[in-house]
């Protein structure tokens, strides 16, 4: 049978040949080198766990040491994830006649709302990028991208996947690529565009990607939450915004204003109507801060 480690990393070498995110690709390592480290025997390194070893009682025991380290719920579901993409990819691949991860109940996560900016306060921070007072090197490039973040509800991967073919300039609709290489099309707005025609103007080359870094190079994830760091805490002062806060706001705003829930999913790029439904329950919980502030027998 073969060993576990080397079929990870035939695992990881599929996922960079099919483009995963270098963010996946880091995420799934590590997680995948703790369950590794769990079953290979400190003192005899020779003794090379192989795939047969690791069955359903094999990944409890793994989950019930993450739970003893007293790792979130939610760090468990992520390791547990990647666990049952690589069993996926062995099943797929005809190594094992079963996926033995999927056999394993998912820890249960406590629910939480997402922290959402007000417009207010969004406009705010938007508009403190376009005042452009920090003296910044691309602040064309910048404002583009709260632009974006903001005004299409992007995943930071989606923002800096976008390339320059992407973009359909005369009905403004990007093609984006969301997770699990699912293709959805997103309406941009005027602001948006404008900021883009800015930013275009600028930019040298004019094809490929779109948001590029000072080597004229793809900008990464990494580099665009810096920039939105950075932003967020010189305009507000509140650091512990970022870019999934402008796709939170993007969804309660739209919620707010009327749009129908089932479009908002699809502008999301979300799999389940469930994961967009979190965003009534921050709605609600808006109104009932209202009725308790007013309303005089709250």
């Amino acid at each position: 049978m073969p060993e576990l480690a080397a079929e990870i990393d035939r695992f990881l070498d599929e996922l960079r040949r099919e483009n995963a995110s270098a963010h996946t690709v880091r995420n799934y390592a590590s997680d995948l080198a703790q369950f590794l480290e769990y079953f290979t025997i400190p003192d005899k390194p020779e003794q090379r766990p192989s795939v047969e070893e690791i069955d359903g009682l094999a990944i409890r025991e793994w989950l019930g040491h993450l739970y003893k380290q007293e790792l979130t719920a939610v760090s468990m579901r992520r390791k547990l994830a990647a666990v049952r993409s690589f069993f996926k990819f062995l099943l797929r691949d005809g190594v094992v006649a079963i996926n033995v991860a999927r056999l394993v109940r998912t820890p249960k996560a406590p629910k939480s709302l997402p922290a959402v900016m007000t417009a207010e306060q969004t406009n705010t921070l938007v508009e403190g990028v376009a005042a452009d007072k920090f003296e910044r090197p691309y602040p064309a490039r910048d404002l583009a991208i709260f632009e974006f973040l903001y005004g299409c509800g992007l995943r930071i991967s989606e923002l800096v996947g976008l390339n320059i073919d992407d973009f359909d300039f005369s009905e403004r609709w990007i093609l984006v690529r969301g997770k699990g290489r699912k293709e959805r099309q997103v309406p941009f707005g005027s602001k948006a565009a404008a900021a883009l025609e800015r930013y275009l103007a600028e930019r040298k080359p004019a094809q490929g990607a779109l948001f590029l870094n000072h080597r004229g190079e793809r900008l990464t994830d990494r580099g665009a939450r810096g920039i939105v760091k950075f932003y967020a805490r010189m305009i507000t002062g509140d650091s512990s915004i970022h870019p999934h806060s402008l796709r939170h706001a993007y969804a309660t705003h739209l919620l707010s204003d009327g749009a129908d829930l089932r479009a908002i999913q699809e502008l999301l790029g979300h799999a389940q109507l469930s994961t967009t439904q979190k965003y009534t329950q921050v709605s609600l919980t808006d109104l009932m801060a209202v009725y308790d502030k007013a309303h005089p027998k709250a």
